[in-house]
């Protein structure tokens, strides 16, 4: 044995154990098919608006490239606090916001200040998988709800069943909507139902709502306005202003409960950097609404590709609002999510991403991010009836 795999065994073995994000994985393998339709990650399509490029263009012409404050600057602290507040009736102060290197830092610095071995983290799924991997990595268990029997959304009545079966064990509830890879979200009465359960434990509620301002129809409610003290609200720019690469994510909560999540934020990465923070006081004041815009046409996409695949015959679950469809494999096909995902990659040239990297409840499902152009879906559409076409025929 080399000197090398000596050390190897002596990395931490939990995350020896972990594999690598596989829908990553995917992607990148698939990049390399020649007119590949990549329907696989959650990347808006739309540029970041102009106006926003420049206020980041400014900010390194007036070299703002020290360290900013740890927890944010002031402008973006007061700026996320005032979109939240006039977006989502809320009532968050400055000193109750904290600025972290995207909505996955946000997830790390909430979980990792509230966590401890041994502890349980309650996850509807199916759900994102970064949840996952951070609960375990903090020496914590994820407990799964499965919403497909109740239309994927959680179940109030389940919801109490597992917080009572597991005691006082629980420390926290993680709660995305709208939903990543569903598109489902929860409108006011069944989330009100959601927010009188948890009332009645010592639990918080980790929401993440990075998707908020992607809701289809009526406006998005957030649970923070329901359950404020229990309540650790994750929101940002990435998704909202097409800003994925600037990575400015915020924590909003009762400042009691944000000064203890500072200090794990602190420890981790010490701050974002100061020309995204002040591109993101940009999204969040002059650009407040122009999420909404890019809105009206994810779910322009959404309903056509909706649409297209129930005609084909597959069983989609409705969008509410981000940018994705969560799906059956067909039956007939006689094949798991992995196998079909690469078959149709590899024979049809459409990539999307297999469920079950979004817990062990998307076996025989696969997610398709709709935030490509019309164009694209349609192709993707066509593309997809032929390949099963092709199938029938074998």
């Amino acid at each position: 044995m080399t000197n090398v795999e000596t050390m190897l065994h002596r990395v931490r073995p939990d995350l020896l154990a972990m594999k690598p994000s596989a829908l990553r994985a995917f992607d990148e393998e698939v990049s390399a098919i020649p007119g590949i339709i990549k329907l696989t990650l959650g990347e808006p399509d739309f540029n970041t608006p102009e106006h926003i490029k420049q206020a980041g263009i400014r900010s390194i012409e007036q070299n703002h490239t020290h360290y900013p404050q740890a927890a944010g600057i002031p402008a973006l602290r007061e700026a996320a606090a005032g979109f939240l507040n006039e977006k989502y009736r809320l009532h968050y102060t400055p000193e109750e916001i904290i600025v972290t290197v995207g909505a996955t830092e946000a997830i790390w610095a909430s979980l990792g200040a509230l966590i401890q071995p041994g502890d349980k983290v309650i996850v509807p799924i199916p759900a994102w998988g970064l949840y996952m991997n951070v609960i375990e990595l903090l020496g914590a268990t994820p407990v799964f709800i499965n919403t497909e029997p109740d239309g994927y959304e959680l179940n109030p009545e389940k919801l109490r069943a597992v917080l009572d079966e597991n005691g006082d064990s629980v420390r926290a509830l993680v709660l995305n909507f709208p939903n990543n890879p569903t598109g489902k979200t929860l409108r006011r009465p069944k989330l009100q139902a959601i927010a009188d359960v948890l009332k009645d434990y010592p639990v918080f509620a980790i929401a993440d709502e990075v998707y908020s301002e992607l809701t289809f129809g009526e406006s998005h409610v957030s649970l923070a306005e329901l359950l404020p003290e229990q309540t650790l609200l994750l929101n940002g720019v990435s998704k909202s202003h097409a800003m994925t690469g600037w990575r400015i994510g915020v924590i909003a909560g009762a400042q009691p409960i944000i000064d203890q999540v500072f200090k794990f934020h602190q420890a981790s990465v010490t701050s974002a950097a100061y020309p995204m923070e002040d591109a993101a006081v940009e999204a969040f004041t002059a650009g407040k609404d122009d999420g909404r815009e890019m809105a009206q046409d994810y779910e322009k996409r959404g309903r056509f590709l909706y649409q297209a695949l129930v005609d084909l015959g597959f069983d989609v679950v409705e969008p509410e609002g981000a940018f994705y469809l969560y799906c059956k494999v067909p039956a007939w096909l006689n094949e798991d999510e992995a196998t079909f995902c690469r078959r149709l990659a590899y024979e049809a040239q459409v990539a999307v991403s297999a469920g079950t990297a979004f817990g062990p409840s998307g076996k025989n499902h696969f997610r398709i991010s709709y935030a490509s152009s019309l164009a694209d879906l349609k192709e993707a559409a066509r593309r997809i009836g032929v390949y099963l076409e092709k199938r029938r025929a074998e």
